[in-house]
């Protein structure tokens, strides 16, 4: 049964965000939306296209006007709101390789628009985070580089480009994930930077971000021993009260990273974490990646409320995390009044994404006998997956060797995975152009074997990064600085000379 629409239960629905599955809204949603449920999270399993997304938000409106709806697009290799196809924006790396606030303003901008028009009221993004060690599983081309000032500035102009566009941004994850091997869905990492090194790496773009207005951030579920010995982030009222409330000065929502990701919920349980990380001074509960259920839903609520019964978490934190989503929700209302008009996009192209894309490519050339461009005719794509990053998903699709197969009759391709790489990974290119694609090459040994094999049997192959670009091998290298679809149209201009 649920709980009252008043009282404690309606406090503990209000501070929840929980996700679901299916294009519409089920009845359990709904119902609770009518109970004091104050936020729901859209993911990629909700998504078909624009105009479905914005009759989804209407339903969930239509039962409560001012419900929070936030979706995790960093219109970049995470996107949910283009899954199907990728991103028709590039990636945070992308931007900060071109280095130009101004474009990177007016990309968010330009997303704020269209979440906005869809009834998307918060925005998982930014990612804030300095990808300092070059072998992050998680983080990588989400980040806008490894240099602090330039994530900074980068970071802030993000947050003030999607909220002109009438959309809350929510920085992550806080107070940085950028200097980890360990991936927090997996399990815990520690962040092992003194004091001094979090003040001018870590701490600087979520300083920006604050600075910029930002209205929401999120957690990360990291340990920062310079920072709290014993507890994670989410969890740690040091971290965040006296850190982000007391010396950041943020005043706006402070949202978790998902609840069930093992980080946390391994050690304390789903309701543990939840409750632990509200009396630590979080305000959300982002739930419902991996638990997409009313019964989880009400487990955390009935969670809460007993642990305002017992105790354990003060009424009045509960109270006070509950008006700040409802200020944020009054924040939402009135940018979703004002915001500009829907982006006309004549096939669903992206004009300004495509020019960010463009401006990020970067082509190396080895030697005086590199292969040239334009190729000379239909290729072979070898393309390399590597392990599927859970924060990406598995069902965004990426590659050159379609794109370039629609603009070249004639072109073949074939990707391999670690378990299934040949001896020659060439064969089957004779006569043609080779393009081998690679994602994050230096964090693969495998991969690396790979592309040796095949440059040893055709050095005249051209190499294309989708990822970090820390391993630069072949003739000719050209970077993407990301894996979107529009960061693949890019490069396929430039190999084609069609751009």
């Amino acid at each position: 049964m649920s709980a009252p629409a008043n009282g404690l239960g309606a406090l503990a629905a209000a501070v929840l965000q929980p996700g679901f599955v299916g294009t519409t809204p089920p009845p359990w949603v709904c119902r609770w939306l009518g109970e004091g449920l104050g936020a729901v999270v859209l993911f990629a399993r909700n998504v078909v296209d624009p105009d479905q997304v914005a009759a989804l938000t209407a339903t969930l409106r239509a039962e409560r006007p001012e419900v929070l709806v936030a979706i995790d697009e960093e219109a970049g290799d995470v996107t949910r709101f283009e899954s199907a196809r990728g991103s028709s924006r590039p990636g945070n790396l992308a931007l900060g390789v071109v280095d130009d606030p101004a474009l990177t303003e007016e990309v968010a901008h330009d997303l704020g628009i269209e979440l906005a028009a869809a009834g998307i009221t918060l925005n998982f993004a930014p990612d804030a985070d300095v990808n300092s060690n070059p072998d992050n599983p998680v983080i990588g081309v989400r980040a806008f580089g490894a240099d602090a000032d330039l994530a900074a500035r980068h970071t802030a102009a993000w947050v003030r480009g999607l909220q002109a566009g009438g959309v809350a941004a929510c920085a992550k994850h806080f107070p940085g994930h950028g200097d980890t091997r360990v991936d927090s869905h997996h399990d815990l990492p520690a962040i092992l930077a003194d004091r001094d090194r979090l003040d001018a790496v870590e701490l600087a773009p979520f300083r920006a971000a604050v600075a910029a207005g930002v209205q929401a951030v999120m957690t990360g579920h990291l340990l920062v021993p310079a920072l709290d010995r014993d507890l994670p982030a989410t969890l740690s009222p040091r971290i965040l009260g006296t850190l982000l409330r007391d010396e950041l000065g943020f005043q706006g929502v402070v949202v978790t990273d998902a609840i069930e990701m093992r980080a946390v919920a391994g050690r304390y349980g789903l309701a543990g974490a939840a409750v632990r990380a509200l009396a630590a001074g979080a305000d959300a509960i982002c739930v419902g990646g991996e638990h997409a259920d009313e019964a989880t839903a009400r487990h955390l609520r009935d969670a809460i409320v007993a642990a305002v019964a017992a105790g354990e978490l003060p009424e009045e934190r509960l109270a006070e995390a509950a008006k700040r989503v409802g200020q944020l929700a009054a924040w939402s209302t009135a940018a979703r009044s004002a915001r500009p008009g829907p982006t006309d996009r004549p096939g669903g192209e992206n004009p300004v994404g495509l020019v960010a894309a463009r401006r990020a490519i970067r082509l190396t050339v080895d030697r005086s006998d590199a292969p040239p461009l334009p190729l000379s005719g239909p290729a072979h794509v070898v393309e390399f997956e590597p392990p599927r990053n859970i924060a990406i998903g598995p069902e965004t699709p990426w590659g050159l060797a379609a794109p370039l197969a629609d603009l070249v009759p004639g072109t073949t391709g074939v990707r391999f995975a670690e378990a299934d790489v040949p001896a020659d990974p060439a064969a089957g290119s004779a006569g043609r152009p080779l393009v081998l694609v690679v994602r994050d090459l230096h964090r693969h040994g495998w991969m690396r074997a790979a592309v040796e094999r095949a440059l040893a049997a055709r050095p005249d192959a051209v190499v294309v990064e989708l990822g970090v670009p820390a391993l630069v091998v072949g003739r000719l290298h050209l970077a993407t600085h990301g894996a979107t679809r529009v960061a693949s149209r890019a490069a396929v201009e430039l190999l084609t000379g069609a751009g």
